[in-house]
């Protein structure tokens, strides 16, 4: 839930800064996290692994991430992003783990991580996806595969215009 923060964005982030932000807030906490959910397909598996993943895209909402919720719903999920490593300090359920480069292929996968631990640092890593215990044992998730991230709204015209085709032979 909280990360090194880069200065890399989330597709949708906005690069402008919020006005009248005060001198002592930095602008970054101001901004309204975009609140869209993405749909996470596994390309290499021929699964969806999440449809309701919200990014954790700013300062305030890679540190609040997912403590004080009771659990996590089968289809929900948080992208922390950017991200080389996340905690479960306050988080009262156990997640799986998936580390992400930019290009969002898996890197590390970690399976039912415990709550109230650190988890380790991938350098590589861009992001971390925190998804429901469980969703990569179903999924069979493994280093290497090929993540697709979109918007929910995206989600239908990538499918029926092929672009999940395209992404496979851009990927190789």
């Amino acid at each position: 839930m909280s990360g090194a923060p880069r200065e890399k964005m989330a597709p949708g982030q906005s690069a402008q800064k919020s006005e009248g932000a005060s001198r002592f807030c930095a602008p970054e906490l101001l901004r309204p996290m975009d609140r869209r959910t993405y749909c996470v397909y596994n390309q290499t598996r021929e699964c969806f692994l999440c449809l309701g993943v919200t990014p954790a895209d700013t300062v305030l909402a890679r540190l609040k991430g997912l403590i004080g919720r009771l659990k996590l719903k089968l289809d929900e999920g948080l992208w922390v992003v950017p991200s080389q490593g996340v905690h479960t300090l306050g988080v009262l359920f156990p997640l799986d783990l998936i580390y992400l480069d930019e290009n969002h292929r898996v890197i590390h996968v970690i399976e039912h991580f415990p709550r109230f631990r650190i988890a380790p640092l991938r350098i590589q890593a861009a992001s971390v996806l925190e998804l429901p215990t469980h969703t990569i044992y179903s999924s069979q998730t493994q280093p290497g595969d090929q993540l697709i991230i979109c918007a929910v709204e995206e989600i239908e015209s990538r499918f029926s215009h092929g672009t999940v085709a395209r992404f496979e032979s851009q990927a190789q």
